[in-house]
């Protein structure tokens, strides 16, 4: 017969509770112990990146822009009459003089308008010739009443002296005398107004004949313009230079202002660079540049003008060619174009980063233990060139950094090179 043994069978049970709840707690502290420590740091083939060592010593500032080669002179050829285009005796690319003649216009109502000029010319002349011959005509008429009035007046003068003398002697009554004096007074009268006649007319001939000159004259004038306007019709370059474009065609109908061509002078270029807005602010006239014709060769510049405007967030800065110009330069050949800012001596500077502008702070990897690792150090950057950058903080002279984009390990502060 068996006997029970329950105390032997409430330890067995004990003993596997406590297993479990030690095997819990183990797994616990695990869990924990595994959630406290640092992800593995991620590998990175050293080949793969862009490094560069800071360096101290002189540092040049720079801003790089493209943009094209204009001409220094540049002459739009406007029409200067109304008309339609009989022919183009130019084309693009083909040196032009001054009297180059670029297009040819015909206006028959032009034409017609100084042929009516002339034959007013003409008529004003002859009315002219007339208005002095009818002048002349009055003048001899006026100078032969007057000669008859003097002849009278001489007469009455004789009588009167003839008759104050017979008066005297007592021969001649007084009254006859008097008759005598009035005639000379009357006489002496009408002469002073026939002279004073005279001269009124020969001023009015002279002021008519001047009125019909000054229509002659203006006529005149006006048939020069004429004259001007035809002739304009064959449009000239005006300038020497190279026809760079003809703007209209045989056949087109234009007005006055109409832009037919424009001609410019290859031999006297300039760089029009189109620098960034945040950049330009840098750039001041008479600074040093250079001008990469790709391919033509460098051409040597100062900066003449800068636009006061910003266009499609650049700013478009002249550089005025030095030297010879390059075998090649022509207008609107494509350039880059770098202008030198400043010289800053004894500062630490390496190439540009990935990430990271002028007076900014970044975070960028460090190299170090013999290049078998790289940490993430903040950094403070300052002056900006083209290809380098000012340090303030956070680097040594001698530091190897990556400068890389590093992007796709924000969350990193360590990196593993191979």
């Amino acid at each position: 017969m068996d006997v029970k043994r329950p105390a032997r069978k409430n330890k067995k049970r004990l003993r596997i509770a406590a297993l479990a709840v030690a095997g819990v707690l183990a797994l616990v502290l695990i869990t924990y112990g595994l959630s406290r420590l640092k992800p593995a740091a991620p590998s990175v083939a050293r080949a793969t990146l862009y490094t560069d060592t800071v360096k101290r010593g002189q540092m040049l500032r720079q801003v790089r822009g493209l943009g094209t080669l204009v001409p220094e002179e540049i002459r739009q050829v406007a029409a200067p009459v109304e008309g339609r285009v009989e022919r183009i005796y130019a084309q693009p690319g083909e040196p032009v003089g001054a009297g180059t003649v670029l297009v040819e216009l015909s206006n028959p109502t032009l034409k017609q308008s100084s042929v009516d000029v002339e034959y007013q010319i003409k008529a004003a002349e002859a009315e002219l010739n007339n208005i002095r011959a009818r002048l002349e005509s009055e003048r001899m008429s006026q100078q032969a009443a007057t000669a008859q009035i003097q002849s009278e007046y001489s007469q009455a003068r004789i009588q009167l002296d003839t008759d104050e003398q017979l008066a005297r002697e007592g021969l001649v009554p007084t009254l006859t005398i008097r008759i005598s004096r009035v005639r000379v007074e009357q006489l002496a009268n009408r002469l002073a107004i026939e002279k004073k006649r005279i001269t009124s007319s020969l001023q009015s001939a002279q002021a008519q004949a001047a009125t019909q000159q000054a229509r002659i004259e203006q006529l005149r004038a006006q048939l020069r313009l004429n004259q001007e306007q035809v002739a304009s019709l064959y449009v000239r370059a005006g300038t020497t230079g190279v026809l760079q474009q003809v703007t209209v065609e045989v056949g087109q109908q234009i007005t006055p202002g109409t832009n037919i061509a424009r001609v410019a002078d290859p031999s006297s270029l300039k760089a029009a660079l189109q620098i960034p807005e945040t950049q330009a602010r840098d750039v001041q006239l008479g600074q040093a540049a250079t001008i990469d014709t790709r391919g033509g060769g460098v051409i040597q510049g100062r900066v003449q003008r800068i636009d006061p405007a910003v266009q499609n967030a650049t700013v478009t800065v002249d550089v005025r060619l030095e030297g010879g110009l390059p075998a090649g330069a022509r207008p609107d050949l494509s350039v880059d174009g770098t202008v030198e800012l400043e010289r800053l001596d004894n500062v630490l500077y390496m190439s540009r980063p990935a990430s990271g502008g002028a007076q900014s702070s970044v975070s960028l990897f460090r190299i170090e233990e013999g290049g078998r690792a790289a940490v993430r150090v903040p950094v403070k950057l300052g002056r900006s060139s083209v290809n380098t950058i000012e340090i303030l903080e956070g680097l040594r002279e001698g530091d190897l950094v990556i400068l890389s984009d590093t992007s796709q390990w924000d969350g990193v502060d360590r990196l593993r090179l191979d």
